[in-house]
């Protein structure tokens, strides 16, 4: 058993038969503090695992830092229960010293949930950041087979959702070779994206161009940011957009899917990057 999952025991019922008690797994759910140079930025509520990329991910995604070179360190810190152990729930980050500290408006009043990435914002001007590495342009093409296709190879790569049904996950795609660069699992789905691009922060992919990113569950504003900021210029996810997500996407240049399903999806802005479908299944780029 990892950290990532837990057992408890749960009982079943069912109409056919008597009630079954026995353990099963959960997906895990701990508080992250995120300090940076030692002082607390954030506290988020996520599922353990990749806490590193999920840090970075959530420093690029408030605009602190832009590319790989922008962290020297991240640690977990010690002693931090009263009898000096380490929790690894508390993490530091050294920004180089190039990189200004984070504006102070930029930091979380209160624990963020899983549920809610930007709830404890200091200010409401504070819930827009602009990106460093602009969509607008990006020549990233798409088939629509291929976005048809990112569900079902999204779950295929969900190992812990497979054991416990309660996870959010994020997957990164090069739409040039139609490789799946990166699956990330949590609870809370902005966690999840945070840490595919923190790992694309650890390993200098940023920014992100000519890639999309399949979500699972609807794509709120929050999301469309995140994928903004580090230059991901397509957006897909299995349910609905917000109306925000949607304005957010248009004023980037962000190409905005939703209800990818097994033949259908919707698009709500940018349509330009996305082959259409035509009715005898092959791919036509859009004149």
């Amino acid at each position: 058993m990892t950290r990532s999952t837990q057992r408890r025991p749960v009982t079943r019922f069912s109409l056919d038969r008597d009630p079954v008690t026995r353990p099963d797994t959960l997906a895990a759910e701990e508080p992250l503090e995120i300090r940076v140079a030692g002082r607390r930025f954030a506290v988020t509520m996520r599922t353990p695992g990749n806490d590193f990329d999920l840090a970075a991910g959530f420093l690029v995604s408030e605009g602190v830092v832009a590319r790989g070179g922008d962290i020297v360190t991240t640690r977990y810190c010690a002693g931090e229960t009263a009898d000096g152990s380490t929790t690894y729930n508390v993490l530091d980050v050294t920004l180089a010293p190039h990189v200004p500290p984070p504006d102070p408006q930029l930091a979380r009043e209160h624990t963020t949930t899983s549920a809610c990435g930007l709830c404890g914002k200091a200010s409401i001007s504070a819930v827009r950041t602009h990106s460093h590495h602009p969509v607008a342009d990006d020549a990233a093409h798409l088939s629509a087979s291929a976005l048809l296709a990112l569900p079902a190879r999204l779950r295929e790569q969900q190992r812990l959702f497979e054991t416990t049904g309660g996870l959010h996950a994020a997957g990164l795609v090069d739409t040039a070779t139609g490789n799946l660069l990166v699956v990330r699992e949590d609870v809370g789905r902005h966690n999840a994206v945070d840490k595919v691009i923190g790992w694309a922060l650890a390993n200098d992919r940023l920014p992100l161009t000519g890639t999309a990113l399949q979500v699972s569950g609807r794509a709120s504003f929050e999301l469309v940011q995140k994928a903004s900021m580090a230059g991901i210029p397509i957006l897909a996810a299995v349910s609905a957009p917000s109306s925000l997500a949607v304005d957010l996407a248009v004023e980037v240049g962000l190409t905005l899917a939703g209800f990818v399903r097994e033949r259908s999806f919707v698009l709500y802005s940018r349509p330009d990057r996305i082959d259409r479908l035509r009715p005898d299944g092959a791919d036509a780029r859009p004149r």
